[in-house]
């Protein structure tokens, strides 16, 4: 297959943002999996923040982080991703280059804890006052459940609504896939 399955996509977008030294969001650390992605992207001089409420995700992430001995470049936060603009110290605001969200619910956890459209809006709009220039912020929408779709239809809404002069919004989605396949929305500050 010629084109990028929306997982690889969501990755090389965050590529083409990201570059040692810089400073990364993991908004739903989960599984890890982005934390130890971004936390190689940024390299030694660079540092990641990963968000999540949940301590399953908490402590899974930290274990793949600890077994790459990446600790001194991620700071894992068991908070919401809505309080990214209070958790950041002050010299690294304005430095984000680059930003993931997975919405929904973290795979092989509680499937009753589920992130929300308004905590995941406040969050996006935080990070679009602290993005660099032609920073990027990836969200990958999981909308196979109902607090999916409510959170999809919200998220689609508010970025529709953003102006065009600030920032590029992308929908990446394959059309013809049955059973509600993630899609990406990708958000480039101008």
């Amino acid at each position: 297959m010629k084109l990028e399955r929306i997982l690889p996509f969501a990755r090389t977008l965050l590529q083409k943002a990201i570059q040692k030294g810089d400073i990364a969001v993991d908004a739903t650390m989960g599984n890890g999996h982005d934390t130890v992605f971004l936390a190689d992207l940024v390299g030694e001089k660079g540092h990641v923040y990963a968000f999540d409420i949940q301590d399953t995700a908490l402590q899974s992430t930290r274990r793949k982080i600890e077994e790459r001995q990446l600790e001194d470049r991620v700071t894992l936060l068991q908070k919401s991703h809505d309080q990214v603009q209070e958790c950041l110290p002050k010299d690294d605001l304005r430095k984000i280059t680059g930003a993931i969200f997975n919405l929904g619910y973290l795979p092989g956890g509680d499937k009753e804890i589920v992130t929300k459209p308004n905590s995941t809006i406040e969050a996006i709009q935080q990070l679009l006052m602290l993005l660099a220039p032609e920073g990027i912020i990836v969200l990958v929408i999981y909308h196979g459940h109902p607090e999916g779709v409510i959170e999809r239809d919200e998220v689609l809404t508010f970025v529709h609504t953003l102006d065009q002069q600030d920032v590029h919004v992308l929908q990446y989605q394959f059309l013809n896939q049955q059973n509600n396949p993630p899609f990406i929305i990708a958000i480039e500050k101008r």
